[in-house]
């Protein structure tokens, strides 16, 4: 199975670390967030991973190069603008090829053990899912007992950006830049989401605050 790494982001949350850094490579517990994904990604057994870019692309390719140091074989997806999720592996599609492969924000930490993600099957996503975090406290989706994701439902999870995706979920995009989201929300009215709801360590690196936090986190064990 291959992986994608989503890194085109501008990072505007994260101002003013991003003013001259691309977040992807912003220092966690000394090494930059993304290679805390290359790392796990490797040690989970996937070696061959897409990483899509944009904003400071030639800081990102420069700093990771082709990923041997980490024990993975890197592809850049270069974005001359970030074209949302759906748009971003729409274009990485020919290094991706059309088998199921393995979406992971590039701007999260979690312990997740990733080889231990079901397959596919008939699905078209398998979403990891995770309690609501402060920032978030509305949730995304709805797991029912049976493993199903729903767009709504009693209890919401919020999205924990990891999931499982067949390709064939960006076919027929209505336009070059395009979300995500409301092509799951498709594959959910088809019966054709999974979840797993991670109970363990997640964090959405998302302010200069909470990157702070798990730096002190990750370094006090």
């Amino acid at each position: 199975m291959k992986a994608m790494i989503l890194a085109a982001g501008l990072g505007t949350r994260m101002r003013p670390l991003t003013d001259h850094c691309p977040k992807p490579l912003l220092p966690v517990a000394g090494k930059p967030l993304i290679v805390h994904h290359l790392e796990r990604l490797a040690a989970s057994g996937i070696r061959q991973i897409v990483v899509n870019v944009s904003y400071r692309a030639e800081q990102i390719i420069s700093a990771l190069g082709d990923g041997s140091r980490y024990g993975v074989e890197l592809a850049f997806s270069h974005e001359e603008q970030p074209l949302e999720t759906a748009g971003g592996i729409a274009k990485a599609r020919p290094l991706l090829g059309d088998a199921p492969f393995l979406l992971i924000n590039g701007d999260i930490w979690t312990d997740l053990v990733l080889s231990n993600l079901p397959q596919l099957g008939n699905d078209l996503a398998h979403l990891v899912l995770v309690d609501n975090p402060l920032q978030h406290p509305d949730g995304d989706f709805y797991l029912d007992d049976s493993g199903r994701v729903h767009v709504q439902g009693e209890r919401m999870l919020t999205y924990a950006g990891i999931a499982l995706i067949d390709p064939a979920l960006v076919n027929d995009l209505p336009e070059p830049c395009y979300p995500l989201a409301p092509l799951l929300r498709q594959a959910m009215e088809q019966q054709r989401v999974g979840g797993t709801h991670h109970r363990g360590h997640w964090v959405d690196v998302g302010t200069p605050q909470r990157l702070q936090e798990l730096d002190d986190q990750l370094r006090t064990g």
